[in-house]
């Protein structure tokens, strides 16, 4: 393992003998592999790779929720068994094992194609592990076919002929079979996402690298709200903005200031908390001026989240009696159904939340949508990376200045209405839109 510090490399016996610390610079390492639980065997340059990925080389903020999601992707990626790996063993033993050890190495084949078999059909795993099992038991079909036909020629044996042909062509048949049913699998069967890691453990990892390596310069702290009102030049607080954030979270709405997200698109970022507190009256104050105002909604997909446009047009603190027009940019389920991009988890009490939405928020939504979250499913913004989260919500504010994107077109801004067209008079000048996809 290489030092982070001087970036000499240490074997096992060498750290052990400095007691965990570099031969060259006597510096700690944070982890140690040989010790530690396999599913988490990672060393300190592993740690700080993410840490590296996550900040974009030192040149991003990023939340301690959104290292704890790529950290544990990183591992999960790790534990993973690839289709690739699988192949590779596959060729090798039909190839050598075959001839040398016989009877055994089919038992190895046979037991490497019934626990893909296997994998394919368990409703446990998401589609795309299916999918990937469904490949190599295709795979596997083919070889066995070629390098068994390719094996009894030579040697002029029919049975292996004949052996090699059926179980083939079965394989290749079952491989695509199932490639086909899990095209049509609908999002609602598929099972929530599961966590390698827990935050207690993540925590203690942090503390452990921070003690040894200094603090993480890019995380954020928690997101602390100042109650002491912030002074504000009269001359800037005259003019107004033409676009604000509203995020559902404190978090969200720090990372996008931390990230001069709102320089660069020059609006105001808010949270439906009142983040950042010791301005949040001045610049609500500043907003209201703004008769052309553009709110844009950017939330969690959960029954929380796709609330937020609702309380937006309807709160007195916020847009009530106005005539703004308020682009919901996600996340929402319906940018997500039916594709396997984002980390879906699930909790019952957030179904139960669901299903006690109100009519007024169910109805910008989806039969599919609402279903989705009745089933306790949810997406997290800060699944995201910085990178990813700060290019995506750019671009969902662009599109909502080009007239071509009015449509409800994949990728598109789809018109919800304009509740001119209900019985409500309290809201009638606002105009809601949704993206219809999140990056």
């Amino acid at each position: 393992m290489k030092c982070v510090n001087c970036g000499v490399d240490n074997n096992l016996k060498e750290r052990t003998a400095n007691q965990g610390r570099c031969k060259n610079c006597n510096h700690t390492f944070a982890f140690e592999p040989k010790s530690t639980d396999a599913k988490y065997k990672f060393t300190d340059p592993f740690f700080q790779k993410i840490i590296t990925d996550i900040s974009a080389n030192g040149t991003l903020y990023f939340t301690p929720k959104q290292f704890f999601y790529v950290l544990d992707k990183r591992i999960r990626k790790k534990n993973r068994h690839t289709n690739a790996a699988k192949i590779i063993a596959f060729v090798l033993i039909f190839i050598f094992g075959i001839p040398t050890s016989g009877i055994s190495a089919i038992i190895g084949l046979l037991i490497l194609i019934v626990v893909s078999i296997n994998q394919s059909t368990s409703r446990k795993n998401k589609s795309n592990v299916r999918r990937g099992n469904a490949k190599f038991i295709q795979i596997s079909g083919i070889l066995i076919l070629i390098l068994g036909i390719l094996f009894a020629l030579p040697i002029n044996s029919f049975a292996l002929f004949v052996i090699s042909v059926i179980l083939g062509m079965a394989l290749i048949y079952v491989g695509t079979t199932q490639l086909n049913s899990l095209a049509e699998v609908n999002s609602l069967a598929e099972p929530a996402d599961t966590l390698a890691i827990n935050q207690n453990l993540f925590q203690d990892w942090v503390n452990r690298w921070q003690d040894i390596n200094g603090t993480i310069t890019n995380m954020l702290p928690s997101a602390r709200q100042e109650n002491t009102p912030a002074n504000i030049n009269s001359d800037i607080t005259a003019y107004s903005f033409d676009r604000v954030v509203v995020c559902d979270s404190a978090e969200v709405a720090q990372l996008l200031i931390a990230n001069n997200f709102h320089f660069e698109n020059n609006c105001a970022v808010l949270s439906i908390t009142g983040y950042p507190e010791n301005i949040f009256s001045t610049v609500m104050e500043m907003l209201r001026r703004n008769p052309d105002l553009k709110v844009y909604a950017l939330h969690n997909a959960s029954p929380r989240g796709v609330s937020l446009v609702n309380h937006l047009r309807t709160s007195p603190n916020w847009f009530l009696n106005t005539d703004v027009t308020i682009y919901d940019l996600g996340l929402l389920p319906r940018q997500f159904i039916n594709k396997s991009r984002a980390f879906v988890q699930q909790k019952e009490e957030y179904g139960t939340d669901a299903r006690n939405l109100s009519i007024d928020v169910k109805r910008d939504l989806t039969e599919a949508e609402i279903a989705w979250l009745e089933s306790g499913k949810f997406i997290e913004l800060e699944s995201y990376t910085p990178k990813r989260l700060l290019r995506v919500v750019t671009l969902g504010i662009a599109k909502t200045r080009q007239p071509e994107s009015f449509q409800s077109d994949s990728g598109g801004t789809t018109f919800i209405g304009g509740y001119d067209d209900y019985d409500n008079d309290s809201d009638a000048g606002i105009a809601i839109y949704a993206i219809d996809s999140f990056g």
